[in-house]
């Protein structure tokens, strides 16, 4: 077997034992890591819109500075 049949067996091994020991905790155990994979869901949209708005940010900046330069350069060209 290559390694990617293997990291994949493992992997399934281990999303297996989770489940069975989700399965077999008690209520508030299950809440709990109800809670914190809502948490966690929370914290990356939160971050991936923070991504998206630097983005956002970085290409009206370059944009501008685009706009600018085109206005240099119309002015060269109309002057000479």
């Amino acid at each position: 077997m290559g390694n990617k049949t293997k990291g994949l067996l493992a992997l399934l091994g281990l999303g297996a034992l989770a489940y069975w020991k989700y399965k077999n905790s008690s209520p508030e155990e299950q809440q709990a890591v109800k809670d914190k994979i809502n948490n966690a869901k929370d914290n990356l949209n939160k971050w991936g819109n923070d991504l998206k708005d630097k983005a956002n940010n970085v290409a009206s900046q370059v944009q501008e500075k685009v706009d600018g330069m085109k206005a240099k350069a119309e002015e060269t060209v109309n002057q000479n």
